[in-house]
């Protein structure tokens, strides 16, 4: 059963990102990925986490800014 939260939203909420060392692992994981080379079950693990977190993050400022307009 899906859990719905409401929650406030800190204001600069906007900015969230992923840091850039964060962000810059893994555009690596996705390029050697594209390249051709394959990841190791740990990699592609890391990566799923990492492109989840990001995706998230957009999902929360995406809110934060449809809520600020």
């Amino acid at each position: 059963m899906p859990l719905t939260l409401a929650i406030d939203p800190p204001g600069d909420l906007a900015r969230f990102r992923l840091p850039a060392g964060v962000a810059a692992r893994l555009r690596s994981l996705l390029d050697r990925q594209d390249a051709g080379h394959p990841l190791t079950p740990d990699e592609r693990a890391e990566a799923e986490g990492l492109v989840e977190m990001a995706d998230l993050l957009t999902l929360l400022r995406l809110r934060a800014e449809r809520g600020a307009s």
